[in-house]
């Protein structure tokens, strides 16, 4: 039988900001029947450490189906630990690297499962990877944020949980951020110190929520369904990014949506390091947080 070439993955030779262009029908001639991508997609992916001397806890991939039907974006940041015992004898990357590779797998390959029973069984699955050598019960087990869409020719599916950011932009050029602001509702005085928050607020009742072992934390998730008509292209960042809205208020969501598409996502994080460094002394927008901090960011024009 004839076999026809596989879809082709056009990939630039950018080191930091691998951008792709998906052509369903490149060298075959003729469009197949049920593809979800009918033309070209940008995509691009920038993913830095805050500090050069240590690893990145952050994770991104995007995935898109050798069918040509949809895809799906995964983002993660890593809670970074207190320097005191965590119950595990693995490292926070270690972590988000298991968590987000059951991610993408479970999100492109199972479509018939929710995007909450998606992030469920990727957190069973890595959990189940080091239940036998490591304490999962304690509060500081090794845990992270999760933004997670997936997309068909009918629909963008959507999940966040904490303090991670997905922007949607529709045809019309209007931005909508889809977050989950529970750490934002959080008393200050229950983030004190990590000892208080983690005995009152992390992953507690009335508190805020991780990706850690929990299996159940996917029922905590902000989920939903747009239509595909409505999506022209989404925008999943770490918090090492939307400081540039949240803590340097350089501008609003839309403001840094089109950022994104107009320089870039390298562009963009390179823009958050000048604002980190102009604050480092005075630290009038930083206070006490960190001075670099892992950034990630993912832009898919749909």
């Amino acid at each position: 039988m004839p076999r026809h070439a596989p879809p082709e993955l056009i990939i630039p030779p950018q080191n930091r900001r691998p951008t792709c262009w998906y052509r369903p029908d490149a060298g075959i001639g003729r469009s197949r029947a049920g593809l979800g991508q009918t033309g070209r997609m940008r995509i691009e992916l920038t993913t830095e450490p805050g500090d050069p001397a240590r690893p990145n806890e952050d994770y991104a991939s995007v995935a898109l189906p050798a069918c040509g039907q949809g895809g799906s974006l995964v983002l993660l940041d890593g809670v970074t630990p207190p320097p005191a015992e965590d119950g595990c004898l693995h490292s926070v990357p270690w972590f988000t690297a298991r968590l987000g590779g059951a991610l993408a797998e479970l999100s492109t390959s199972r479509r018939d499962m929710t995007l909450r029973d998606v992030l469920a069984a990727a957190i069973a699955r890595t959990a189940d990877a080091h239940r036998a050598t490591c304490d999962l019960s304690h509060p500081r087990t090794p845990q992270a944020t999760v933004v997670l869409a997936r997309w068909d020719a009918e629909r963008v599916e959507h999940l966040v949980l904490s303090d991670s950011a997905l922007l949607v932009e529709a045809p019309d050029g209007a931005v909508t951020p889809l977050l989950d602001e529970r750490l934002d509702r959080v008393p200050r005085a229950a983030l004190v110190s990590d000892e208080v928050a983690d005995a009152t607020a992390r992953n507690k009742e009335g508190g805020f929520f991780t990706a850690a072992a929990d299996p159940s934390v996917a029922d905590r998730a902000v989920t939903g369904t747009l239509p595909r008509t409505g999506v022209r292209a989404l925008a999943a960042l770490t918090d090492g990014v939307t400081r540039w809205v949240e803590k340097f208020h350089e501008g609003d969501w839309a403001d840094l949506f089109t950022l994104v598409r107009k320089e870039g996502t390298e562009a963009v994080v390179a823009r958050v390091r000048a604002l980190e460094d102009a604050d480092a002394q005075t630290r009038t927008h930083l206070r006490r947080s960190k001075t670099h901090d892992d950034a990630s960011l993912v832009y898919a024009e749909l």
